[in-house]
């Protein structure tokens, strides 16, 4: 008796303990509602009723055991500052508060997340120094602070973030000499200080970091000798404007003298740079409202600052100018208003330059350092080279500013394994974002990589263009990147009303059959060095329209990504429809032939004009009896000869028995004899 009461009362100990946490998380949520939107005009499902976890509450994602692991409020437009109380959130392992227009300090509070990995407060208004408590985060992978107008210098305690891979700083107002405690992170792979106003050398002790792949120092006012050891990292290390670094086995830069090299460990106080007056290459697509005027932002508090700056004003307002002419050109307004404005500029987005495409996205292997990471650097690609892959490859950035955030007047359609945005990329081209989740993919990276090497290796007039991909642990989510083909799919022009603007013309139904059917011989490996590939979901929703009323053919090797039971869940539509080939309830196995009866249900309806296809059409086509299934908003304009010919075709290719159905390179030929006829007679 006595040990169950002892049992019952840790049990309601236990409980009660939930309830308390609980409770201190929602007050901490509030508390950071209030402060982050003070008008709770964005964060209107932050109530403070109801449960955290349930999907309620926009942004709050909750681990396996009901805690808050998780804030995305990406992007939202929040002007607030951040408060304190989201060190109380202990579980927390992913912070993302990034391109919005927070300001006032980082709280020192933070740094009681020890669980925290990923912590974004990139694009933002935030002001003052960074807090040096953030280097007892041990947990801490990515640290993104840049683009913000965080002042003084970088704190030696950032030397104890043993997991850091990222380190993101650029475009602040930071001053003082690089620690050499940053050398100490085993782990770091990129880190970015250029757009500051830093002095000193640049230390040997970081150079050697032995999975440093990227140093960024552009534009601060460094000096000295720069250290051997970073010119293994090529292209990853940029030096730019910085006058008075020196080192003969860099280009641009001239050989150090005695000097130099005696004072190599010596920073100077101040020196004439190329920003006194700081350069803040901000993304095109960061709403803000910084407080900045045309010559740089707001003035630094430090009175002994400002009285250097009074004697080398003259040389600095000169060489910002060059500066400023010389990045005008990658550069162009933003335009929020219109989710597709573009301009002639070109912009920058952390290590984004010129050649971004040429050498890969930097983020996709850095930002997510542990986890399933599919498109990390080194992995094998099958026939695929890695350069080609590297062009392929963008980066959650970029997917995020193209898509407006996945803003909702931009979405084209959802299902329940994915979602389809348009998007718009910097070089103005409009592109079609599918995003499909984590869950839905092949959890073998091994396996997944094969099927991304599939989709990477079609190129063919009548597929969708892939034009890229991107794997976010950070947002359990993979995208493809296609071409936006602008007139819908192929169901848009079924089922009209007499009169309708979308009626297709005969003779563009007919090239329409002639570009799907080239498309799937292509993916079958006819004529072409090419594994063979079976499509497996051929439908009137994934054959899209282009401006010209050219067929493409879209989700081409998808399957190939996913797990059985998504391809499975995705088929339930397309069997609706009667494109499932009947042998498939039987076998479970999808062949060409399986392609080619799904084929004969789309000729079908494209002459019928009707998405469902009724068994007194199909014995009407059968028979020939053209008045009973051809489109009547054709109003007689068409071949009797070629619809009868095209018709006989759409039943040889859904004939019940597999063996009876013609292969795609029969049918190609039989469609060009159908147009010769048509033409002769």
């Amino acid at each position: 008796m006595g040990v169950s009461s002892f049992l019952l009362s840790v049990i309601i100990m236990l409980c009660f303990g939930l309830g308390v946490s609980e409770n201190e998380e929602m007050k901490a949520l509030m508390s950071l509602r209030s402060s982050l939107d003070p008008e709770w005009k964005l964060l209107t499902s932050w109530t403070g009723l109801g449960d955290l976890c349930d999907g309620s509450y926009e942004g709050v994602g909750c681990n396996e055991m009901g805690q808050v692991a998780n804030i995305s409020l990406q992007g939202k437009g929040l002007s607030g500052k951040l408060s304190p109380a989201v060190g109380q959130l202990k579980h927390l392992t992913g912070l993302y508060f990034h391109y919005n227009a927070l300001c006032g300090k980082i709280p020192a509070e933070i740094a009681s997340l020890t669980e925290l990995t990923d912590l974004y407060l990139n694009v933002n208004n935030l002001s003052g120094e960074i807090p040096p408590e953030l280097g007892n985060m041990p947990n801490l992978q990515v640290l993104q602070l840049c683009y913000n107008q965080l002042t003084g210098s970088i704190p030696t305690q950032l030397g104890a973030l043993k997991k850091l891979n990222v380190l993101a700083l650029q475009s602040n107002r930071l001053t003082g000499a690089i620690p050499a405690s940053l050398g100490n992170l085993g782990l770091l792979k990129r880190l970015d200080l250029s757009f500051n106003r830093l002095f000193g050398s640049i230390p040997t002790k970081l150079a050697d970091a032995s999975l440093l792949e990227v140093l960024d120092v552009r534009n601060n006012t460094l000096s000295g000798n720069v250290p051997i050891a970073l010119k293994r990292l090529i292209g990853g290390f940029r030096y730019e404007n910085n006058l008075g670094l020196c080192g003969a086995e860099f280009t641009s830069l001239s050989a150090c003298s005695a000097s130099d090299h005696l004072n190599r460990d010596r920073p100077e106080p101040f020196g004439v740079g190329t920003n006194g007056f700081p350069t803040r290459d901000i993304p095109e697509t960061a709403n803000l409202r910084l407080n900045c005027t045309g010559s740089g932002c707001s003035k630094s508090s430090k009175a002994s600052q400002a009285s250097v700056i009074v004697g080398v004003v003259v040389v600095s307002v000169i060489v910002s100018v060059i500066g400023v002419l010389s990045f005008a050109h990658y550069r162009r307004k933003q335009k929020p208003d219109n989710a597709f404005d573009t301009s002639d500029g070109r912009v920058s987005i952390d290590h984004a330059k010129e050649g971004q495409k040429k050498n890969g996205s930097p983020l996709i292997s850095l930002e997510y350092a542990s986890g399933w990471d599919p498109l990390a650097e080194g992995r094998r690609f099958g026939a695929v080279s890695q350069e080609a892959i590297q062009n392929l490859k963008f980066n959650i950035e970029e997917v995020e500013s193209a898509t407006r955030y996945f803003a909702e007047k931009n979405l084209l359609g959802k299902s329940n394994f994915s979602a389809v945005y348009r998007g718009a990329l910097r070089d103005g081209s409009v592109v079609a974002v599918k995003s499909i989740s984590k869950t839905s993919c092949k959890s073998e990276e091994l396996e997944f990589l094969k099927g991304l090497n599939v989709l990477t290796s079609l190129r063919h007039e009548n597929l969708v263009r892939l034009r890229g991909f991107c794997c976010s642990k950070g947002r359990k989510e993979c995208f493809l990147i296609y071409d936006f083909v602008p007139n819908g799919n192929l169901l848009r022009y079924l089922d009209l009303e007499d009169g309708s603007d979308h009626v297709l013309e005969w003779s563009t139904r007919v090239a329409i059959i002639n570009g799907i059917a080239k498309g799937v011989e292509y993916l079958h490996g006819y004529k072409v060095n090419k594994p063979a590939l079976v499509h497996q979901n051929i439908s009137a929703s994934n054959v899209l329209i282009d401006h010209r009323n050219k067929p493409l053919l879209s989700d081409s090797g998808l399957h190939k990504l996913l797990t059985k039971d998504t391809v499975y869940s995705a088929l339930k539509a397309s069997a609706a429809m009667g494109y499932l080939a009947p042998e498939y309830i039987n076998t479970g196995r999808f062949t060409d032939k399986s392609d080619v009866f799904a084929f004969g249900v789309l000729l079908l309806q494209i002459i019928c004009g009707k998405r469902k296809i009724t068994s007194a059409m199909q014995t009407a086509a059968e028979l020939g009896i053209v008045r009973d299934f051809i489109d009547r908003n054709l109003h007689g304009r068409f071949s009797d000869v070629e619809a009868i010919r095209l018709a006989k075709l759409a039943v040889k290719c859904t004939h019940e028995s597999p063996e009876e159905r013609p292969d795609m390179e029969t049918i190609l030929q039989e469609l060009s004899s159908c147009s010769t006829t048509s033409q002769s007679s």
